[in-house]
């Protein structure tokens, strides 16, 4: 086998994690769809694909589930409404509809499709 001998040159990846990390407590949204930008350029969230629903739904988190699926995501009233009750001191989250329901309702309705809401 052979053996090198002499001085040897190791290349280094410099990654500082100051430039890596990326937090966010609120920020900018989509004019469309109400919901978190992505991306640290944009200041954006964290997005919560599909598995990662399915794994806290297996976990038992439901209203964890529901606040991120709703007033942290895309729902304008739950959101204004989650923080007007964190500063009276009220813990129950009341949602409303996602902002993207309403833009595919609306796109139902460009294809003549009818679509209506009923609440009871």
């Amino acid at each position: 086998n052979l053996v090198s001998v002499g001085v040897m040159y190791m290349l280094k990846l410099h990654h500082l994690v100051d430039n890596k990390i990326h937090a966010r407590s609120a920020g900018p949204y989509s004019l469309v769809t109400q919901q978190p930008l992505g991306g640290k350029a944009q200041f954006g969230g964290q997005r919560l694909g599909e598995m990662e629903v399915w794994a806290m739904e297996a976990y038992g988190a439901a209203y964890t589930l529901k606040e991120f699926l709703t007033a942290k995501s895309d729902d304008v009233e739950g959101r204004t409404s989650m923080y007007e009750r964190i500063v009276k001191g009220d813990n129950f989250l009341t949602t409303g509809l996602p902002e993207s329901f309403h833009v595919l309702v609306k796109e139902l309705q460009g294809l003549c499709l009818n679509m209506e809401l009923i609440e009871e």
